[in-house]
């Protein structure tokens, strides 16, 4: 099966492009978050595209006025992997790992955007993620992560928010690989243990820097997967190896209230992440939606449309559990503090001993 993918030097096996391996689960993604300097005005993106179910995705959401406004977007797509365009949403690759192009036309929505992300260095290689379930592989992929600032257009009821590079910044990410998409499995792995993932992601923009950090523990709290990066955009990027962090929760919820990130063990290097506005919730990009989740099949091609009041999503139910916060962050180099913003993203599910966690969703004492 030959499609325009093969004609670009992007073969990795002998087969078509068309084949990527054997794993149902195997997908190409890219995501896209942006905010105004005062956190008044956020927005997120992603396309998913799944090879083996032959189903490519989109969602488009803006959070403003204490309303998230979620667009979303399927169809078949006939193994053409380059074709980035579902229903109202259109990415253009404009110039590779520097400039994309994100497009959303007229829709059923309230809402439509021509905005442009232009890179501020290099991307980051993010460490492969590798987990199983027992035997059963559960995610091995890899993440590129680049912040950057956005130029265009948002509108909204009418209204036109224009952004600007000087204000208005964001990241983007892409990652490929096998993670869980589509219809759950008939036959899980066997289990006798809670479902357990915890996840912090934070990348965030200061003047002359960005920085990134994550961490995936265990239930034990030991990071099995979890990176530090500060890129000085002139000098390029360092690693921080030996990373320590800890997080205050809002009490009785497992929100955070503040994260504390030690770049270096004598604490002389450090990152203070503070969330300040109103959640964004993941699930208007299809995390954890029970049916916009990634890779459903909804036919030929589907459009959909709907809203959250941010002050009444209930962090309990499962479309809230997964958000990214709006931060105001402090980086300490060198005996100084630079003073930037930019996104916490938590998913924090089943046990974590160094936060008292031991249920599915029980809060921070």
């Amino acid at each position: 099966m030959l499609t325009k993918g093969d004609d670009f030097p992007l073969h990795q096996t002998p087969e078509p492009v068309a084949y990527s391996g054997s794993d149902r689960n195997f997908y190409d993604r890219y995501f896209f978050n942006g905010y105004s300097a005062d956190g008044s005005l956020f927005f997120a993106a992603a396309m998913g595209i799944y090879p083996q179910l032959d189903i490519i995705d989109a969602s488009f959401c803006l959070l403003i006025d204490g309303v998230q406004h979620n667009i979303r977007a399927s169809r078949r797509m006939g193994s053409e992997r380059l074709d980035l365009e579902v229903g109202p949403v259109r990415i253009e690759i404009v110039e590779a790992l520097q400039t994309l192009r994100l497009i959303v036309s007229n829709n059923e929505s309230p809402v439509t955007a021509d905005i442009t992300f232009s890179a501020r260095h290099a991307p980051i290689e993010e460490p492969r993620f590798i987990r199983r379930n027992g035997p059963r592989m559960f995610m091995d992929y890899t993440r590129m992560t680049q912040s950057g600032s956005w130029s265009g257009t948002i509108s909204c009821n009418g209204q036109d928010h224009v952004l600007s590079g000087e204000q208005h910044f964001g990241t983007r990410d892409r990652s490929w690989g096998i993670r869980p998409i589509g219809a759950p499995e008939s036959q899980p792995p066997p289990s006798g243990a809670l479902p357990q993932f915890y996840w912090l992601w934070a990348p965030l923009n200061f003047p002359d820097h960005a920085t990134f950090f994550h961490s995936n523990d265990d239930a034990d709290g030991a990071g099995w997967n979890r990176r530090a990066v500060v890129d000085a955009m002139a000098d390029g990027p360092d690693d921080y190896d030996e990373t320590a962090y800890e997080v205050r929760y809002k009490p009785g919820t497992r929100r955070v209230e503040s994260l504390n990130v030690s770049l270096t063990p004598d604490g002389s290097a450090k990152l203070l992440i503070e969330p300040v506005g109103p959640d964004f919730h993941m699930s208007g990009l299809g995390y954890t939606h029970p049916v916009w989740g990634h890779g459903m099949d909804h036919g030929d091609s589907e459009t959909a449309y709907d809203s959250i009041e941010a002050a009444a999503a209930n962090p309990q139910e499962q479309l809230h559990w997964h958000i990214q916060a709006f931060v105001r962050a402090t980086l300490t180099l060198d005996g100084k503090e630079r003073h930037g913003h930019g996104v916490l993203e938590q998913l924090l599910i089943g046990p974590h001993a160094p936060s008292g966690f031991a249920e599915l969703l029980d809060g921070a004492s």
